[in-house]
């Protein structure tokens, strides 16, 4: 990448639509534009006012040829999402007019954005810092309006802002330390060890606050696996269907009719769900049933909670019993189907089994328990039990790592100053901890950081 470079790219999705928006930032973007687009009055892109919107015709500067009727918008530098200049053809939404506009800009001197360059930008001219850079992708990525929240949250400056000020904290901590070394000879101290192991305990407190809301965080932005297990014909396909809101799984009186492994996506209360229905756990009757109770135990060992399913209607057997006890090292909800029916199975049989896991009786074919059972998925998968529409939640791995290293230099540093040891070594740990949180803002990081964030996004943005 060149940052001198105007790029441009398609910034829509792929496909046929009423709107398709070629996107182009940079230096040359208002020349560029005024070589290809020809405004109803006349006017070229030059003449236009920042952050108007303007009709007229996009055409090949060298050949003329008319290519679309379109809308310009021009967004002049810095008041633009890259910074730069950039300009915005609201064209017809068919991949050939898209195609063609691409291919009249690039030949005016444009060239095709990378994935995420346009972000990068922003990100490198001072707009957005990298939290908040990452953010844009949680955004387009959101499978939840909890996610989206969350996403909008951290793009608005929430983390990046508790962020700072941990670092500012702990710069303050730095500059008292750094100033007694400075004149160590005249023993003047700046602050003393009582109150700097104060100070470092009470930053190490909120940096370990952050890291504990990490894993609700990761359910939050990228979901949670969750398996439906129990003998043949307990339910498990009718409670997919009913958490689904949809005929996903088929449904009959014959027992063995799951032989494999169905998902389906579902929004639990704002947390992403891969449900999965599972084949019956049984004794096999042939090598395909068989296959699909392996496939059956593969999805156990991997989901991270399951949803033992028992018939309510029918009294426990022996495969009821060996389903309930694969489950004691597995996060788990048992749910007891078929309260419609007269009930055959009483708490009290399953004492034992299940403590002190969460039992919820539910009617897939009535709908009874079925907000019960999803508030019991999203309290069991969210550990902190918190809102993550409210505070700050840490949702990628990056982060926490670099919170961890953190919060092991914090550590480190309390040890230091309890053994009285050099200030030199206090201040050693606290600079590595200040770069550390810095380079989940972006105040301290590399380029290949940098290289593997954005290539996760999309062309165009």
């Amino acid at each position: 990448m060149n940052a001198g470079d105007t790029i441009c790219a398609v910034a829509t999705p792929p496909g046929e639509g009423g709107i398709g928006i070629i996107r182009l930032s940079g230096e040359k973007s208002i020349d560029i534009a005024s070589a290809v687009f020809v405004g109803s009055g006349g006017r070229t892109v030059r003449d236009y006012k920042t952050h108007t919107l303007h009709h007229g015709e996009l055409r090949a500067p060298d050949t003329g040829e008319r290519i679309d009727e379109v809308l310009v918008a021009v967004m002049k530098a810095p008041r633009s999402y890259t910074c730069e200049d950039v300009v915005e053809f609201h064209c017809h939404g068919g991949p050939l007019v898209l195609r063609l506009g691409l291919e009249v800009l690039i030949r005016s001197g444009a060239r095709l954005a990378e994935p995420g360059e346009f972000t990068k930008r922003a990100f490198l001219n001072g707009r957005l810092d990298l939290a908040q850079a990452e953010a844009v992708i949680d955004l387009i990525q959101a499978r939840s309006q909890t996610g989206l929240r969350v996403a909008l949250e951290q793009l608005r400056g929430a983390l990046s802002d508790e962020l700072g000020r941990i670092r500012e904290g702990l710069t303050r901590l730095l500059v008292e330390i750094e100033a007694g070394i400075d004149f160590s000879d005249e023993g003047i101290t700046f602050i003393s060890p009582k109150a700097l192991a104060a100070g470092v305990g009470k930053v190490a407190e909120r940096v370990d606050r952050l890291i504990r809301t990490a894993e609700d965080g990761r359910i939050v932005r990228e979901g949670v696996t969750v398996a439906l297990v129990g003998r043949p014909n307990v339910g498990k396909s009718s409670l997919l269907n009913a958490l689904a809101r949809a005929d996903r799984a088929i449904v009959t009186p014959i027992p063995g009719t799951t032989r494999d492994v169905l998902e389906e996506f579902v929004n639990v209360r704002g947390i992403p769900v891969r449900l999965q229905d599972t084949a019956g756990l049984r004794e096999a009757q042939d090598v395909v049933e068989r296959e699909g109770v392996r496939r059956t135990h593969d999805a156990l060992a991997r989901a991270e909670l399951v949803l033992a399913v028992l018939d309510g209607s029918a009294p426990l057997d022996p495969e009821d019993r060996r389903t309930l006890e694969l489950l004691q090292e597995k996060s788990a909800v048992l749910v007891v189907n078929k309260a419609d029916l007269p009930p055959r199975v009483e708490p009290a049989d399953l004492k034992g089994f299940v403590e002190p896991r969460r039992i919820v009786w539910t009617s897939a074919t009535t709908g009874a328990g079925l907000d019960e059972l999803r508030d019991a998925i999203r309290d069991t998968v969210l550990r902190q039990g918190l809102e993550p529409s409210e505070g700050v939640l840490i949702t990628h791995l990056r982060h926490r790592s670099a919170l961890e290293r953190a919060k092991t230099s914090l550590d480190q540093a309390l040890v230091s100053i309890q053994q009285h040891m050099a200030a030199e070594c206090i201040a050693a740990d606290l600079r590595v901890a200040i770069n550390a949180i810095g380079e989940i803002i972006g105040e301290t990081t590399t380029d290949d950081i940098l290289d593997r964030i954005f290539k996760e996004f999309c062309i165009g943005k």
